[in-house]
């Protein structure tokens, strides 16, 4: 008889409380050995709800010495359970603050709470926050004989509650510098450092003095420090996933990269074993990224282009309010991760996806309201219309629902904005419909004459989809009626009996003329259209559509 399974440890971050209650519990204590060994002050950027709490706990009991909850884990035998520090942990996880008068009443009962848990005292009336951290180091090493240990955990929060709002949070910002900078006056006092969050913010705007700080964000070496590894599925979730389908789970809940061993995301693994193993968007619930699709829009942003976007590393390094960069927030808030990478220039360069199905199909449906000024219900019936067409070859139903599509935009999305005047905004709706459905998307895909706007491939179909957009100068409507016309010259596709072949229509005249086609014929079981979309930015709709299929 297999001995229970054990309990699933959803939304515990405390240590003590997984190994003495007996919950499942993936040993990360190799990587907590690895830095308490090899240096001092660190850094680490990982999304939300990847485990960050919990290896900050872990390490406040080893460096306490709590010796009984590591028998067993991978640390104990290396470790000298002799030596014991004390701990400050600084966690501003709980509650939002608005204002740094509230983030500074915050600090400062952080600072009293570890003075209270230490049996220290501090002088708190005559004493500023800087004063107040450097005196509780002090007088913690003096009270303890040892050096001391210092954990900050989501040490960005209170900037990124008030992203939205650009003076706010820079002048949260100064107040988490003026608490940071202290650290560095106080080497001679402190063990170990390590300061967690989603972001990470340039060393001049945050940090100030503290640049000693070592950055594992993008370390090989710890890039599974946070995050589930196939291995730890397999071996300590393996009965909780007996006949699970592995490729399936991979798609949907693995891929977020590093530079190592691509990872799962805890939350999702842990919601998907105790929901059933029912497929959903467990981690993507527990957040909104409502500011990051307002700044997609403003800045106009290409969305086909961000599954395989290419970024310096200049770029993921580091977040700086005055000049957000879209790419850094997507990757650093973990919607975008690494592919691959490649040296230019002597600097290397990082290429970007999505990581995974989870991702791509809820961050579609946040862009999709975003974009249309919808609620959640209002897209369920143009992606159902879509997803009809497109599994069942209806070229002519797509046409059409993409018509009233953009047809139900609210005038108001376009008042004081060009949206419509930019051909990225059509096909990024457009992209964010067809991820929305689980479809394979290639935006821009290359053939060896071009590339083509998007290539779709859903159930036995493959799209290949150019898009223009013209200014008010409708072209030509197609005639339904007219003769099928001669293939060009060498194009072994026939032209549907219903459709012009083309004529009058620049983006399926484009898609031929350039042969983007040629590498999908053939495929056998796979049926293959053409399809040239033409908008205009006055009418804020498709114009003409005309479409072939090719044998």
């Amino acid at each position: 008889m297999s001995p229970p399974l054990k309990k699933l440890p959803i939304g515990i971050q405390t240590f003590s409380e997984i190994i003495t209650e007996g919950y499942t519990y993936v040993d990360k204590t190799a990587h907590a050995l690895a830095l308490a060994n090899g240096g001092k002050y660190y850094f680490l950027s990982r999304p939300r709800r990847f485990g960050k709490s919990l290896f900050l706990d872990t390490l406040k009991d080893l460096f306490e010495g709590r010796e009984a909850l590591f028998r067993g884990l991978a640390i104990h035998r290396h470790w000298d359970w002799s030596r014991r520090h004390p701990v400050i942990r600084l966690d501003f996880a709980g509650g939002v603050v608005q204002t740094r008068a509230a983030l500074d009443l915050r600090i400062g009962r952080l600072l009293r709470e570890n003075a209270e848990r230490l049996g220290v005292d501090c002088d708190w009336i005559n004493n500023d926050i800087p004063g107040c951290f450097g005196d509780l180091i002090r007088a913690a090493q003096a009270a303890h004989g040892s050096r001391v240990a210092i954990l900050v955990d989501e040490y960005d929060k209170p900037i990124l509650d008030n992203i939205d709002q650009l003076e706010r949070a820079a002048e949260l910002r100064e107040g988490l510098k003026n608490l940071y900078s202290t650290m560095k006056a106080q080497d001679a006092h402190i063990q170990f450092v390590l300061m967690t969050g989603v972001t990470k913010f340039s060393k001049v705007s945050l940090f100030s003095g503290l640049n000693q700080l070592n950055d594992l964000t993008l370390d090989e070496r710890f890039a599974t420090l946070c995050g589930y590894t196939q291995a730890d599925l397999t071996t300590t979730f393996g009965g909780h996933l007996a006949g699970i389908d592995w490729n399936k789970l991979k798609r949907w809940y693995n891929g977020y990269s590093f530079l190592g061993e691509p990872v799962y995301n805890p939350f999702d693994i842990l919601l998907f074993i105790d929901k059933g193993q029912v497929y959903r968007n467990y981690w993507f619930e527990t957040g909104s990224p409502s500011f990051l699709i307002k700044l997609l829009q403003q800045r106009r942003a290409f969305l086909p282009e961000l599954d395989g976007i290419e970024a310096s590393e200049e770029i993921l390094d580091s977040f700086d309010l005055e000049r957000i960069d879209p790419v850094t927030l997507l990757f650093q808030t973990g919607y975008l991760t690494i592919a691959d990478t490649r040296w230019r220039r002597s600097r290397r360069l990082y290429r970007l996806r999505l990581p995974n199905q989870e991702v791509k199909m809820a961050l579609a449906d946040h862009l999709i309201d975003g974009y249309l000024g919808t609620l959640p219900g209002g897209r369920d019936a143009p992606q159902d219309e879509l997803y009809d067409c497109l599994s069942e070859g209806d070229v002519a139903g797509l046409i059409d629902a993409i018509r009233r599509l953009f047809a139900g935009v609210p005038w108001r999305n376009f008042t004081g904005n060009s949206l419509p005047e930019a051909e990225g905004y059509y096909a990024s709706v457009l992209y964010a419909f067809f991820a929305s459905l689980n479809a394979e998307i290639i935006p821009e895909d290359i053939s060896n004459q071009g590339q083509v706007d998007l290539t779709i491939k859903l159930a036995d179909y493959i799209y290949v989809i150019e898009i223009k957009l013209i200014h008010g100068q409708a072209p030509r409507e197609p005639s339904r009626t007219a003769p099928p016309t001669a293939p060009l010259p060498g194009d072994e596709c026939a032209p549907d009996p219903v459709h012009d072949g083309g004529v009058g229509n620049p983006a399926l005249a484009q898609i031929r003329a350039r042969g983007y086609s040629a590498k999908y014929r053939g495929l056998p079981g796979k049926g293959l259209f053409e399809v040239g979309l033409v908008f205009d930015s006055q009418a804020r709709n498709l114009v003409q559509a005309d479409w072939m299929a090719v044998v």
